[in-house]
């Protein structure tokens, strides 16, 4: 990972439209459909951004996503959309939400409860941390912070597990977060390598 590409919230990306390679608009991002026992992007739902429009019955899974750019989510055509049942069936769609989900250390200690998801990249995005609204086992309860993710996130039922070093890396700050992303996941990479 590189400090160069960008970090945003997953709210950002929605409003923002989708748009084929030949410059052809087919709607705006509605919601972000995560991967919960990944931590990845599955895709996006869409809305058509007009008055009185119908609800949208197709979505943009991940695979379907030429990129991401600041200010459009480019498809290579409409052809890549899929119906929304099969992206998020709606009670794995409500599985799928992270928000309002507990953040638990492995060792037990409550967090704080998730208010958005930190994505890193350029033209690809990669979930790289959770904003909490935190608890006072962080000594910041009620404001919001910034904890950094491993390569792979555990859940448990309704909780995401995180190590507990992932404490010692926590920020208020969007922009220096890339690297305490950086330097949590070399920990954790050494301690792997020692213990091997």
């Amino acid at each position: 990972m590189t400090t160069r590409q960008r970090l945003l919230r997953a709210r950002e990306l929605s409003g923002q439209p989708v748009v084929t390679l030949g410059g052809e608009f087919v709607g705006e991002i509605k919601d972000v459909v995560f991967e919960r026992s990944g931590g990845s992007i599955a895709g996006f739902t869409l809305r058509n951004p007009r008055l009185f429009s119908r609800a949208r019955k197709d979505s943009l899974p991940w695979e379907g996503v030429h990129g991401v750019g600041r200010d459009a989510v480019m498809i290579p055509d409409p052809d890549v959309m899929v119906p929304t049942k099969e992206l998020a069936p709606r009670k794995q769609a409500r599985k799928a939400d992270v928000l309002r989900d507990r953040v638990l250390t492995d060792n037990g200690r409550d967090l704080g409860t998730v208010v958005d998801v930190v994505l890193q990249g350029g033209t690809d995005l990669e979930v790289v941390g959770y904003e909490l609204e935190a608890s006072e086992a962080l000594g910041t309860a009620g404001r919001r912070v910034l904890i950094p993710l491993p390569d792979t996130v555990a859940v448990s039922g309704e909780n995401l597990i995180v190590p507990a070093a992932a404490t010692e890396f926590v920020s208020e700050d969007l922009a220096g977060f890339g690297a305490a992303v950086d330097e949590f996941r070399d920990r954790l990479r050494e301690g792997r390598e020692e213990d091997a």
